[in-house]
């Protein structure tokens, strides 16, 4: 798994590249809160280049919308789609999860308010 920050106005995007599985979720969980301890926030987790995902990667995903919203921050998880929307489905955590579809339509959605 490949991380890539980048930003766009004040909102945070983490592009994540490759398999979100046991070996590497820890990475994106260990990210995430080196940029919460430096208040960098909103975030965007584009999930568009991510082809698997396992258990241990959607407990990460749970661990950061847990924390995040725990602190009453926003993040938005977008571009899920194939086997990793499937696991999310099997899962039930759509309703959990908060998903839009792209990131201009999260960037939007967190203008909005």
């Amino acid at each position: 798994m490949d991380l890539k920050i980048r930003k766009h106005a004040e909102t945070y995007i983490v592009d994540i590249t490759g398999e979100m599985d046991l070996y590497s979720s820890y990475k994106l969980k260990e990210l995430m809160m080196k940029m919460l301890e430096k208040k960098v926030e909103p975030f965007i987790v584009n999930l568009e280049n991510v082809e698997s995902i396992d258990s241990s990667g959607i407990g990460a995903l749970i661990y950061i919308c847990s924390t995040i919203k725990k602190m009453r921050l926003k993040v938005l998880i977008c571009n899920v789609h194939g086997e990793v929307k499937k696991v999310i489905e099997m899962t039930k955590l759509t309703g959990y999860f908060p998903i839009s579809g792209s990131v201009e339509e999260s960037l939007q959605m967190l203008a909005n308010g």
